[in-house]
């Protein structure tokens, strides 16, 4: 069992920046996948970005891409997303998620197999 909390969210104008943070349970955090999604309000929640155990490999939504990094440090069982050039579009619960099957980069939210409860972020115009 995984267990995952997010941090680092809140408010910020358009244009300005945040990084988020999931922190997780597990003892053998980096033989998993980590992904960011996220859910704007009556919306579906949509990928974001995914790593691999390595952080060698990653993938990003078009709509982040150039805006959105994501990093993890094993060591500290930590993940990050860092956000710039914030959009109001980019308004969203946004979860942290784990994928048991490490070597892999996934963008379907039904490859992750544990969630975080999720961290507000809301960009104002």
């Amino acid at each position: 069992q995984v267990q995952l909390v997010e941090s680092g969210g809140g408010l910020v104008q358009a244009g300005g920046s945040l990084r988020l943070s999931c922190a997780a349970s597990a003892r053998t955090f980096s033989r998993y996948t980590m992904g960011w999604f996220r859910q704007a309000s009556g919306k579906e929640r949509e990928f974001v970005a995914a790593i691999n155990w390595s952080g060698g490999s990653t993938d990003y939504a078009d709509s982040v891409k150039d805006r959105f990094t994501i990093s993890r440090e094993n060591a500290k069982n930590t993940i990050y997303l860092q956000m710039n050039s914030l959009k109001p579009e980019d308004t969203a619960v946004y979860y942290c998620a784990a994928d048991r099957l490490f070597w892999r980069v996934s963008f379907t939210r039904d490859d992750y197999d544990y969630w975080g409860q999720g961290t507000q972020v809301t960009v104002s115009s």
